[in-house]
Parts: C-alpha cells; sequence; structure tokens
C-alpha cells in the first residue's frame, strides 16, 4: 500500500484502496436487506460518488459550497459524502434528532445548498422549514415515494429522489468525468471538508471547519499508534456519521485501509447485527459498554449457587492473568490452565456475542469508568480509548494496542502537543509528544491545551468565537480539565461542569457520578451542588432492573409524575448510594436526591445530540425539585 501522504485528501482515500489494496470489484460497505446482508463493491461505490457528483455540476454546485445531509448511516451516506469531497463541496451533517428551528439555523448559517434526507419522518421537518432556507436549491430524500408528502406544499427548492439524481447523473457523466477529475485534483489539503456542529450544551450550535488534512492526519497517525488494523478488518457502524468520532475512526479509517464497513439496523437490532456480521472492530461509547457490563454481570450471577459461583471465579482468574500480562510477564502453567478452563465456561460464551471475532473496541466521547474497562480486559476483550472534541478532528490521543492504563485515555498522537496548563495563572504545568512519552511519567492536573495538524481551522462565520479558544500561539483550549498519568492523559472533567461548592471545594461531578454508575440499579446520575452546602442529585433508574425487582407494569413510566415517591423504591436506591460513597471524599457524597421516572431525552431538550447533559436546561427545567432538595429531602447518608 501506497502510504498517506502529506498531499492525500479525503477523496483520494479510496481511490488509493482500489489502486494500491483491493480490486475495485472488493466489498467495501454492507448493509441489511430482509433477511440477508447485500454486498456493495468499491465499484458500485465509486460509480454511484461519480454519478452524484456529474449531478451536483449539472446543477451548479462548485468548490467551497455547503451539502447537507440528516440521515442515518447507510451506504448512499458514502456515496453522497465521496461525490461532494471529489468536487471541494463541503459535508454539513446535522443530527437528525434535532428540532426543526435547530435544523433551520444550522442550513441558514452554513447556507447549505443541498441535503440528503434518510426517512419520511425527517422530509416532513424539512418540508415545514425549506422555504425559510433560501440558499436551499435541492431536497434529495432517499426513498422515491416522498411526493404524498410534498404534493400540497409549494417549495423553492427541488425535489428529487437520490436513485434519480444517480440516475440523471450517469446519464451526464461522460460530459463532466474530465471536470470531476479536474476538480478531485485541485481539491487541497487545506480546504474545508466538513463543517461539523458542536451540539452545544450552552449557547447555540457552531460550524466546526475541518480541513481535508485534519481528517487525513488524523487517521494516518492513529494507524500509527494502532497498526494492528489491517485490511481485512469488519467494522460495525452505529454511531451516528453526523458525529466526527464515527466519521474518523470508522468511515475514514476504512477508507484509508481497505477495511469493511456494515451499518447496523439500529441501536435496538445491535446485538442481533453484532451476531450476524461478526465484526472485528467497533467504535463505541461508554455508555453501552457500561450496559454490556451490567447485563452480563446480572446474567452471570442472577441463577445463584455454582454458576454464580464459577462466573465469579471465572472473572478473578480473568483479572489475576491480565494483571500478569500487563506487567510485562507470562502466566505459569497454573494460572494458564485455569484461565483456558474460564475461557471455556464463561468468556467464551461472552464473546459469542459479539460474534466471536471482535480483536478489539474503540471507546470515546466519554470516560470509561475505570471499573468497565478492567472487566473487559478480564474477560480477554481490549477497549482502546480515545480522546478528542470535535474541534480536534477529534483524536488526541488513543490507547496503544499492547499497553493498557486503565482510567486513562491513551497516549498523545504523533505530531501534536498536549499542554496541561495551570486554571488560575494560566502557566503550562506540562507539555507532552508522542516522543516525549515516559510511562512513569505523571503531573498535577488542569485545562488540556492542544496544538497542531489535528486543530479546526476555527468557527464557521465565528471569528470572535474561533479567537476565544485558540490563543496567539496556536494552542486551542478544550475546556476539560485532565492530567498526565503513567505518561497518558486522563481526563477529570470539563470545566463548566465543576461545582463549587459553599465551603470553595472542588467537585468534578464525572468521576464522582461514575462512582454510582457502579451500582447495577443505577441508568444515570445527574449531579447539582454548585454554591451548595451539600451535594444532591436527580438519578434515573435503570429500567429494566427496576421493573423486574418491583414487577412494574410498562403503564408506571408512563405516568405525569416525572418523579418517583414510592418509598420502597427510593430505598432501594438508597441503599446502593450510601454503598458507593463510601468511596468518595465526603464533600462529594450525595446527601440527597430525586428519583427520575424516565431518562433525560434530546426530544426534551435535556441533553446534547451526543449524550451530555445540559446542565443549565436541567437545573432551571426542575429547580423546584432541586430547591426541595435543599430543604428537605431523601437522605443517602
Amino acid at each position: 500500500m501506497n502510504s498517506i501522504t502529506a498531499l492525500t485528501t479525503v477523496p483520494n482515500l479510496l481511490r488509493n484502496v482500489v489502486k494500491n489494496i483491493h480490486s475495485e470489484e472488493n466489498t467495501f460497505l454492507l448493509r441489511k436487506v430482509g433477511n440477508n446482508w447485500e454486498e456493495i463493491s468499491y465499484k458500485e461505490t465509486l460509480a454511484n460518488a461519480d454519478a452524484i457528483s456529474a449531478y451536483f455540476l449539472e446543477i451548479g454546485i462548485n468548490k467551497g459550497d455547503r451539502c447537507g445531509f440528516i440521515i442515518e448511516n447507510c451506504p448512499e451516506y458514502v456515496y453522497y459524502d465521496q461525490a461532494l469531497q471529489q468536487i471541494g463541496a463541503i459535508n454539513t451533517s446535522i443530527y437528525p434528532t434535532l428540532s426543526e428551528h435547530e435544523i433551520e439555523y444550522i442550513l441558514n448559517d452554513s447556507g447549505a445548498k443541498t441535503i440528503l434526507v434518510g426517512t419520511h419522518f425527517l422530509l416532513k421537518k424539512i418540508i415545514k422549514i425549506a422555504n425559510n432556507c433560501p440558499e436551499l436549491i435541492r431536497i434529495i430524500p432517499v426513498f422515491s415515494d416522498y411526493e404524498k408528502i410534498t404534493e400540497k406544499t409549494i417549495l423553492n427548492a427541488g425535489v428529487i429522489s437520490l436513485s434519480q439524481v444517480i440516475t440523471e447523473g450517469k446519464q451526464n457523466l461522460e460530459r463532466y468525468k474530465n471536470l470531476i477529475n479536474q476538480r478531485r485534483a485541485e481539491v487541497l489539503p487545506s480546504d474545508i471538508s466538513a463543517l461539523i456542529y458542536t451540539s452545544g450544551t450552552t449557547g447555540i450550535p457552531k460550524g466546526v471547519m475541518l480541513t481535508h488534512s485534519n481528517f487525513v492526519e488524523n487517521v494516518k497517525v492513529c494507524l500509527q499508534q494502532i497498526p494492528v488494523i489491517d485490511k481485512n478488518e469488519t467494522f460495525l457502524s452505529f454511531l451516528p456519521l453526523s458525529h466526527v468520532f464515527e466519521r474518523t475512526a470508522t468511515y475514514h479509517v476504512c477508507c484509508a485501509k481497505g477495511c469493511k464497513i456494515a451499518f447496523a439496523q439500529s441501536l435496538e437490532l445491535l446485538a442481533k447485527n453484532m451476531g450476524e456480521v461478526r465484526p472485528t472492530v467497533m467504535s463505541c461509547v461508554p455508555r453501552l459498554l457500561e450496559k454490556i457490563h451490567d447485563k452480563a454481570i446480572k446474567s452471570g450471577t442472577a441463577a445463584g449457587g455454582v454458576k454464580a459461583k464459577i462466573f465469579l471465579w471465572a472473572l478473578e482468574i480473568g483479572q489475576k492473568y491480565r494483571e500478569v500480562q500487563e506487567a510485562g510477564k507470562t502466566p505459569n502453567v497454573f494460572l494458564s490452565m485455569k484461565h483456558a478452563i474460564a475461557e471455556k465456561l464463561v468468556f467464551s460464551k461472552i464473546k459469542e456475542k459479539t460474534g466471536g471475532r471482535l480483536k478489539f473496541m474503540i471507546s470515546g466521547g466519554a470516560a470509561l469508568p475505570k471499573n468497565v474497562g478492567e472487566f473487559f480486559g478480564n474477560l480477554g476483550i481490549k477497549i482502546l480509548e480515545g480522546f478528542g472534541l470535535t474541534e480536534t478532528s477529534p483524536v488526541m490521543s488513543v490507547t496503544e494496542y499492547h499497553r493498557q492504563v486503565y482510567g486513562t485515555v491513551g497516549r498523545v498522537i504523533p505530531g501534536i502537543e498536549v499542554g496541561i496548563q495551570d486554571v488560575d495563572t494560566k502557566k503550562f504545568i506540562s507539555i507532552q509528544t508522542h516522543d516525549t512519552f515516559n510511562e512513569d511519567f505523571e503531573c498535577e492536573e488542569g485545562e488540556i491545551c492542544v496544538r497542531g495538524h489535528c486543530v479546526m481551522k476555527g468557527y464557521w462565520n465565528k471569528p470572535a468565537e474561533t479567537a476565544e479558544v485558540i490563543d496567539a500561539d496556536g494552542w486551542f483550549h478544550t475546556g476539560d480539565i485532565g492530567r498526565f498519568f503513567k505518561g497518558n492523559l486522563q481526563i477529570t472533567d470539563r470545566i463548566k461542569n465543576m461545582l463549587v461548592n459553599a465551603f470553595g471545594k472542588n467537585v468534578y461531578p464525572t468521576p464522582v457520578e461514575n462512582t454510582y454508575l457502579k451500582s447495577p440499579k443505577i441508568e444515570s446520575v445527574f449531579l447539582i451542588g454548585d454554591k451548595k452546602e451539600y451535594i444532591t442529585a436527580i438519578i434515573t433508574p435503570g429500567r429494566e432492573t427496576l421493573q423486574e425487582t418491583f414487577h412494574l407494569k410498562d403503564a408506571f413510566f408512563d405516568l405525569p409524575d416525572t418523579f418517583i415517591d414510592d418509598d420502597q423504591i427510593i430505598n432501594w436506591i438508597a441503599e446502593d448510594v450510601k454503598k458507593y460513597s463510601n468511596e468518595l471524599a465526603k464533600f462529594e457524597r450525595i446527601k440527597h436526591f430525586k428519583v427520575k421516572r424516565n431518562p433525560f431525552t434530546i426530544e426534551e431538550g435535556d441533553i446534547t445530540p451526543t449524550m451530555k447533559p445540559k446542565r443549565k436546561v436541567i437545573e432551571k427545567k426542575y429547580a423546584e425539585a432541586i430547591e426541595e432538595m435543599y430543604l428537605v429531602g431523601t437522605e443517602a447518608d
């Protein structure tokens, strides 16, 4: 394979694959159609991309124009993206869960000229706001029966199905073939490849400008750090491609390396799809791994008796075996024999549910609780953690395949600097690079800053906001608090999340919440306590566990009361809150809490599409309940 060079751009990645790695007849994409997985070759992918490019050129889409997406992961996303990238247009993806108002804002802020629409439901959203978006000239549903939605509406933008776009594009392809090749050659690494709008826990979304160089360099150095990824991998994609993590860690990695991408049908069918596709690599988020962990523990111990003892014994052996290996030693013959038995009786059965071929999973988007990472390590399933933001395209650090430090997010990637800056004095406590790595190095915590090839070009049409986060020396200020631990980057929390109690003590919610999330009873914890004398929380129990324990019907979760006032349930939660409080400092412990009937949702505006809580929104929305906890409440200690 030819190496990725400094001049490589996103559309050249796939071209390199068919030139140097695979035949164009090889399978690139897979999707479930009926009961079978349909295989789509590189040839078909590139042919569809060329046809869409021809159509774009026919309707006047030029270099630098923005083309929108509001669609779930699917092959059509890839065709459309490859088509616009190779003529120098800019991918502007929109989370399907956003409100009509937010979608309208993004379309107008970016000036998007086209939008690819994934479902009938989403088309209805677009139709309602399309005439408020003067730059929009084409609405392109991926389905053909769109007229029943559009027939009674007068639209300024034309509506055409993607299949018709491809048909018309193929008819005009001969006329535009040379121009497509010319436009692809004219795309520069410094050109903008994508506008990705921040999910915005506060304020309005900002369009992050990421260049071809941002993406390509990020992929190149990540592959250097994880050299075990090869051309024969099959990735199962389920995290949204509208988010930078999945786009880089799955889509662009596969485009660069020649791996297959199978698109999961939905989150609900993910477990089934894993068994069918048998992926070798997956990108995931900590919450999914936490759920797998909780389910495995529950399943392994539910029967009690001998079965539960065998399960717990196997985990203990797995831990000892892992710790010996991580110390760079070879397990002795007795431990190896015990491990082989544990593998046969317990571990292999859990791995089979993932398809049985996983080399590793890449976890990003938030910090993975240390005990969850260790649990998977004990099973022999490797979890590589990464860290970054949309503004860093996204990876700043990632775990090395051969060197695991649980509770950290890995080694700094090549070619960048990561600094830890004192929040008060603004002096750098430490600046580390890939080459200065020392597995014994540790430092104090501060704000994480980064400088180098991964940093965005800036915020679209927002120079003042750009200047607020990228200083005169080129350092991007992430707003995250962290430190270096055993040479690896370790995340504490977001500066904006930090709670300062009435006595001046700093409380970082994430590690405290993760402590309570060890409880199998608890689904989520939202900590409160800024400028207060003590910590309180809104706790959501795990629905399945709650239903099984108290024999509840689904109707219980449809009741209008936001919070559960059943003393039995409250005391049941309180048992574990008290238990895990012992692992925390007194000023970090939950003193009172409310039990929320249902989880926070994107639709209700409580969390962002990347599942981060909107602190100000939640505190305002539930102000009355919060105030009650500082007058009288459910005491956990």
